[in-house]
């Protein structure tokens, strides 16, 4: 049960980065300096399409690995 655990963290874990690098740059802007950049980093605007997606889906994964994670530290300290 412990190694079948730990092997579905690890594949989960590689989902998990794959998603995080899937989703779309929030802010375009490269310059750090710009003025046009810091009136985009304090609005708020409400995720649609392909951005809510991954969103969601990372959400949903980070949770199950989170559970699985635990599952795992209590499976170890018995």
């Amino acid at each position: 049960m412990y190694s079948f655990l730990l092997t579905i963290l690890l594949v989960l874990s590689a989902i998990l980065v794959i998603a995080i690098f899937m989703q779309p740059q929030k802010n375009p802007s490269s310059n750090v300096f710009d003025n046009s950049g810091s009136e985009a980093l304090f609005e708020r605007s409400k995720a649609r399409g392909f951005e809510a997606f991954m969103q969601r889906l990372t959400a949903v994964l980070v949770f199950f690995w989170l559970a699985i994670a635990l599952a795992l530290a209590v499976l170890s300290s018995q």
